[in-house]
C-alpha cells in the first residue's frame, strides 16, 4: 500500500451514510449503510461472495470452533475420575489447562496469514485429533504436561485466527453478530463437552471421552477438508487509503476533523477468473506475504501491546476467560461433594445454565449490538466510533459481580443447585457479553492489521489465562465464599474501565496513527 494518510483516525469510518455522499458502496439490503471496506472488482475477493457462500464459511468456522473447543474442555467435568485413575494431583491437571493456547499463535498465526488460513485450520483440527487419541494413555504429571504444551500450539488458531476469517468476509455493519455467534460456539462447546462427557463416563469411562472426542474432531476435518475455503486476499486499500477527510462544525467538538471511509467504486461487472472446486481444496492455495514480513508478524504483535487500546481489549477478554476458568475448575470440585454428590453426568448437565446464559451475552453483544452501532452512528453524523459499542457493557457492571457471589457464596453455603446452575448462567452470560465487546473492539479499531492485533489481545488473554491455572487452586484456600466475593469485587473493577475506555478510546487511537498506518504502509495483507 502507498500513500497512506496518517491523520486519519484509525476505526473511526462513514458508516450510515447520512451526508448523501454518492461515493460510498452502499449494502443491498439498506441503502443507507455503507459497506466498510470498500470490497473490490476481483470476483475472488471474499467481500463479493454471494450470502450462501458467506454461510457455508461460517458454518465451517463454526464447525472449527467447536470441535476444537470440545477436544479442549471435554474434561473439564472429569478431572477428579482423571487424577484417582492417574494419580496426577488435580492442581497439576487444573495447571495443565493452562497450557492450553498459550502463545503459538506467534508461529502458527504468521504462518496462516502468510500461506493460508485453510491449511492451518486442517493441521489444527489433525493435530488436536491425534492428542485426543493419546491423553488415555498419559501416566505421568509430566506427560499431561507436554501434551498440553503440543495442544495448546496446534489449536491457537480457534483463539486468534477465526476472529480474522470473519473480518475477511464480512462488513463493518455485521461484523458484530458474527463475531458473536464466534463467541458462542467457543464458549458454548467448552460448556458442551464438559455437559455429555458425564455421561460418557458413567457408562464407558474417562478414556472413552477423550475416544469420541477424537472421532468429533476426525469428523468435522473430513467435512473442513470438502467445504472449508481460503479467505486471505491481497486488499491494496485499506480504511485509510479509502478515507476522505470533511470538517463538521455543527455539533463537533472544536477543531475535531473525522474520517469516513467513503471511495468510488467502478459499477462495472466484477472481473477475474473464478476459482475452480478443485482449485478451492488445496491445502495452501498460495503465498500471501514476503518473509520478511512473515518474520516481522512473529514479534510486531507484541509490539502492538504499545496501544492501549489492543491491551485493554486483550486485558478485558483475558479477565473473562478467567471468571469462566474458576467456573470450571470449581464446578466439579463443588457439585461432586456434599451436599450436592451429584454424578459426573449430573454436573455435566448443570452446564447447560451456562450455554443458556451464553446464548443470552452473545446474542446481545452481537446482534443487539451491530444494530446499536448503527443506530448511534446515525446521531453522530454517520460516524461510526468503536467505543459506541462498549456501552452494551454497562450490564455487566451488575452482572459480574452479582454471579460471581451468588456461585461461590452459595456453594459455601450449600444452597439449592437450582440457584447455583443459575449463578452459572449470569457468569457465562457477563463472560459472553465481555468477551464479544472486547474483539468486536480490537477489530473495529484497527481493522487493517485484523490478524496481528489478535495475535496482541490473545497474547494478553492466554498469559492471564496461564497465570489463574497456577493460581487458583491457593485462591481456593481462602474458601469459597471469601474466594468469591473478592473475585466479584475484582470483576466489577474492571469491567468498570470500559468507561476510562469510552471517555479517551478515541484519543489513544489518534495518538497511535502515525505509528499504525506506518506499520499498515511497510506491509499487511490488506485484510
Amino acid at each position: 500500500m502507498h500513500d497512506i494518510d496518517d491523520s486519519v483516525v484509525p476505526g473511526s469510518v462513514y458508516l450510515v451514510d447520512v451526508q448523501e455522499k454518492t461515493t460510498v458502496v452502499h449494502a443491498e439490503n439498506d441503502s443507507a449503510i455503507v459497506l466498510s471496506p470498500t470490497p473490490s472488482n476481483d470476483i475472488n475477493d471474499p467481500l463479493n461472495w454471494s450470502r450462501g457462500r458467506k454461510f457455508l464459511q461460517i458454518v465451517c468456522v463454526m464447525i472449527y470452533t467447536s470441535t476444537i473447543g470440545i477436544g479442549t474442555t471435554v474434561l473439564y467435568s472429569i478431572l477428579q475420575p482423571i487424577s484417582d485413575d492417574t494419580g496426577i494431583p488435580l492442581a497439576t491437571l487444573n495447571a495443565g489447562t493452562g497450557y492450553i493456547l498459550g502463545w503459538g499463535a506467534l508461529i502458527n498465526q504468521p504462518l496462516a496469514l502468510t500461506f493460508g488460513k485453510r491449511g492451518i485450520y486442517l493441521i489444527s483440527v489433525l493435530g488436536n485429533t491425534a492428542i485426543c487419541l493419546l491423553t488415555p494413555y498419559i501416566k505421568t504429571e509430566g506427560q499431561w504436561i507436554a501434551s498440553k504444551i503440543v495442544q495448546g500450539y496446534l489449536c491457537t488458531p480457534v483463539e486468534s485466527l477465526c476472529e480474522v476469517s470473519i473480518a475477511d468476509v464480512f462488513f463493518a455493519h455485521e461484523r458484530g453478530t458474527y463475531i458473536g455467534i464466534y463467541t458462542l460456539f467457543l464458549f458454548g462447546s467448552n460448556y458442551f463437552a464438559p455437559l455429555i462427557a458425564g455421561f460418557i463416563y458413567d457408562g464407558q469411562g474417562w478414556h472413552w471421552v477423550m475416544y469420541w472426542a477424537a472421532i468429533i474432531n476426525f469428523g468435522s476435518l473430513i467435512v473442513l477438508f470438502f467445504f472449508m475455503e481460503e479467505t486471505n486476499f491481497v486488499r491494496n486499500t485499506s480504511e485509510a487509503t479509502e478515507a476522505v477527510h470533511f470538517n463538521s462544525n455543527a455539533g463537533a467538538e472544536k477543531g475535531d476533523k473525522e474520517s469516513t471511509t467513503s471511495s468510488p467504486v467502478s459499477s462495472g461487472d466484477l472481473t477475474g477468473i473464478p476459482k475452480t472446486y478443485l482449485q478451492r481444496l488445496a491445502l495452501f492455495g498460495g503465498r500471501y506475504a514476503s518473509n520478511k514480513l512473515l518474520l516481522t508478524m512473529t514479534y510486531r504483535p507484541v509490539i502492538l501491546l504499545r496501544f492501549p487500546v489492543i491491551f485493554w481489549a486483550g486485558f478485558q477478554y483475558g479477565t473473562c476467560l478467567v471468571w469462566y476458568n474458576v467456573l470450571n475448575a470449581t464446578c466439579s470440585l463443588i457439585l461432586s461433594e456434599k451436599p450436592y454428590n451429584f454424578r459426573a453426568s449430573f454436573v455435566g448437565l448443570t452446564y447447560l445454565g451456562p450455554l443458556i446464559g451464553m446464548f443470552i451475552g452473545t446474542f446481545y453483544s452481537g446482534w443487539v449490538g451491530d444494530r446499536f452501532a448503527v443506530r448511534y452512528a446515525r446521531r453522530t453524523r454517520g460516524i461510526r466510533e468503536p467505543e459506541h459499542r462498549l456501552w452494551l457493557m454497562v450490564v455487566s457492571l451488575v452482572l459480574c459481580p452479582a454471579s460471581l457471589i451468588l456461585w461461590g457464596v452459595g456453594a459455601s453455603k450449600g444452597i439449592s443447585w437450582v440457584g447455583l446452575v443459575f449463578g452459572m448462567g449470569i457468569i457465562s452470560c457477563s463472560t459472553g457479553i465481555g468477551s464479544s465487546l472486547s474483539i468486536s473492539y480490537a477489530l473495529d479499531s484497527y481493522k487493517d492489521m485484523s490478524g496481528e492485533v489478535m495475535m496482541a489481545v490473545i497474547l494478553v488473554r492466554n498469559t492471564l489465562s496461564f497465570a489463574i491455572g497456577y493460581g487458583i487452586t491457593p485462591w481456593l484456600h481462602m474458601g469459597y465464599q471469601n474466594t468469591f466475593i473478592s473475585a466479584g469485587f475484582v470483576g466489577l473493577a474492571i469491567t468498570m474501565t470500559f468507561l476510562i475506555v469510552i471517555k479517551w478510546g478515541k484519543s489513544w487511537r489518534i495518538a497511535s496513527r502515525k505509528r499504525y498506518w506506518g506499520y499498515v504502509a511497510d506491509g499487511t495483507l490488506g485484510h
